[in-house]
């Protein structure tokens, strides 16, 4: 490839039909984003672009035979932190599924390791086959009510603007803050918009006039939506829709309602957090396409939504179609309703054939050993994990609700020894911890949790969203203890333990967040995981390490727990796990 000018003559040659293109797609049924239709026609492509439909000659000619002609799709929001690989490798598990471009927020790494988590994220992202837009933690630490391993100013995040694959300002969470126009987030969004002007909301349970406040801040996305009503009121002022489909959060067929033709050009698809063998077995953009052709969309409607609709929310101009002038991002599908994806290529390159990876091997990115040894907690005893009870034996409880983020609040009956909680797998209320892993400060926050349905043992990990400190739940003490043990001999990840033994673990060295090796050996771990869930007594239709790990997020309502204790999320404050009468 020579010169600018050099590359942009022989595209204009190409188009012109002067000179041969470098490779020309024939036979195929092209997907018209703009225009939602099928079109007919050979297509050129010269130095990974396209650069016209017609009737072109190639020096390299690949038959579609008939297949559709998909421009491939955007992830517009997602941790990829949560798929417990770093972004070499989420590569090859996200590519075959047709996703070529992903906008990404670190803030999960970012909590643990500040500026050197963010630039890890870059650097292993740096000439691999996938497209990694970087969008910068707003909200490190998410809240004032728990511990990080860091915090960002907006002076800390201001040198990273000057990357070109930093696009702006993630989710701003801290709504309290931004609605009183604390000088922390505001200055964070003034050195956002020069350079880098897209930023993303999160409005989980907030009011109509929350989003007023948001856009108000030049604030235009929300992912957090769980109805219509909600999706549509944020559409009214002139919001992006990001419909999520998660491992946890799954509001996808609750919102696709909302989507019609006068409004679905700000409406788009991302996952958020998506744990490994969800990404594996389910897919990624491409199951959101075909939940929303399940509930009736324009197949044609939902390709556009997932490809044109994200490029254009985050100012890629030349992504999401294709058109001459485009990069030439795109795949095969053998029919539109199941969005059998044959072949996956990217800049004119086949990555994915039939599922499976071919772009060969990707460069990772060595972490450092701050990235690497983030797990430091002093000793704990039994005793430091006592539930004081009163008298009425009355206690404020976590309800989970299987797959969602929000739980319910609730108060009920403890069973209770010398004055303090005994977990009762027979109702089903568990005890749970959370342990700050950072910095040495001796945090550690109780509660109660119903609905894990675990009959025996403990669970824990260091995925404990948004800080990351160590969470565990479990029927006893023991296990409990044994369980935060594991998880400090490991640097981190996701353990099993019963009777006082380990059942099962999995190593995420690199922020006690990711693994270091290849994603065949997580996929593989999480399988044994799975496994180990019954001989914990487990019958429940959800995960319960992925419900733990949302467990700690103080920013969806209504009732979590920081390492500073149980967070009423809808109060903005910390209660006593005990009734007080």
């Amino acid at each position: 490839m020579g010169t600018k000018k050099e590359t942009l003559k022989k595209k204009i040659a190409v188009a012109n039909k002067t000179i041969p293109a470098d490779v020309v797609i024939k036979n195929a049924k092209i997907i018209d984003v703009f225009n939602l239709s099928i079109i007919e026609g050979d297509v050129a492509m010269t130095d990974g672009m396209f650069v016209g439909i017609g009737e072109y000659e190639g020096r390299e000619v690949i038959d579609a035979k008939g297949r559709y002609m998909s421009p491939s799709f955007i992830d517009a929001h997602v941790h990829i932190e949560s798929s417990m690989v770093p972004p070499s490798e989420f590569a090859k598990v996200v590519m075959p599924h047709g996703v070529t471009t992903v906008i990404t927020d670190p803030h999960e790494i970012g909590n643990v390791a500040g500026e050197k988590g963010i630039q890890f994220m870059l650097d292993d992202s740096e000439g691999i086959p996938l497209d990694v837009f970087i969008m910068l933690p707003s909200c490190v630490p998410a809240t004032p009510f728990e511990h990080s391993g860091a915090t960002l100013s907006a002076s800390d995040l201001k040198p990273f603007y000057e990357h070109e694959r930093v696009l702006g300002l993630a989710e701003v969470m801290d709504y309290p803050s931004l609605q009183k126009g604390d000088d922390h987030i505001v200055d964070k969004i003034i050195a956002t918009t020069p350079s880098s002007p897209h930023m993303d909301g999160h409005l989980a349970g907030l009011d109509s006039n929350a989003i007023n406040v948001y856009r108000a801040a030049g604030i235009r996305t929300d992912h957090e939506c769980t109805t219509v009503s909600e999706a549509l009121e944020r559409l009214q002022r002139g919001m992006y829709v990001l419909i999520r489909e998660g491992s946890v959060a799954k509001d996808l067929a609750s919102l696709i309602g909302v989507v019609n033709e006068r409004n679905a050009r700000r409406c788009l698809f991302c996952t958020d957090d998506k744990h490994l063998d969800d990404l594996i077995e389910e897919g990624s953009i491409d199951h959101c396409i075909r939940l929303a052709i399940a509930e009736g969309l324009d197949p044609l409607l939902a390709i556009s939504m997932a490809s044109l609709n994200a490029a254009e929310c985050y100012g890629l101009l030349q992504k999401g179609a294709i058109a001459p002038g485009f990069e030439a991002d795109f795949i095969f599908l053998d029919d539109l309703e199941t969005l059998d994806i044959s072949e996956v290529y990217k800049a004119g390159r086949q990555v994915a054939f039939h599922g499976h990876w071919v772009g060969g091997e990707i460069k990772k990115q060595q972490p450092s050993r701050t990235l690497t040894s983030t797990v430091k907690i002093p000793d704990i005893t039994e005793q430091d994990l006592m539930i004081p009870i009163g008298p009425s034996h009355s206690a404020h409880m976590i309800e989970i609700i299987p797959n969602q983020l929000s739980t319910i609040k609730r108060t009920d009956t403890m069973q209770v020894d010398g004055g303090n909680f005994i977990p009762s797998t027979t109702e089903d209320q568990l005890k749970m911890v959370v342990v700050e892993r950072h910095k040495l400060t001796g945090h550690i926050g109780l509660g109660i949790v119903k609905g894990f349905r675990l009959k025996e043992g403990a669970i824990a990990t260091t995925i404990a969203h948004d800080s990351h400190n160590i969470v565990a739940s479990g029927t006893n003490d023991a296990d409990i203890l044994k369980a935060i043990s594991e998880l400090e001999g490991m640097n981190g990840g996701l353990v099993m333990v019963k009777d006082g033994k380990v059942l099962s673990s999995l190593p995420l060295p690199i922020g006690g967040l990711m693994f270091d090796g290849s994603y065949k050996d997580v996929a593989a771990g999480l399988q044994q995981l799975k496994r180990g869930f019954g001989e914990l007594g487990f019958r429940g239709d959800f995960n319960p390490f992925l419900t733990l790990s949302f467990l700690t997020l103080p920013v969806i309502p209504e009732l979590k727990l920081t390492d500073m204790g149980l967070f009423d999320v809808k109060e903005a404050r910390h209660i006593e796990v005990a009734v007080v009468e």
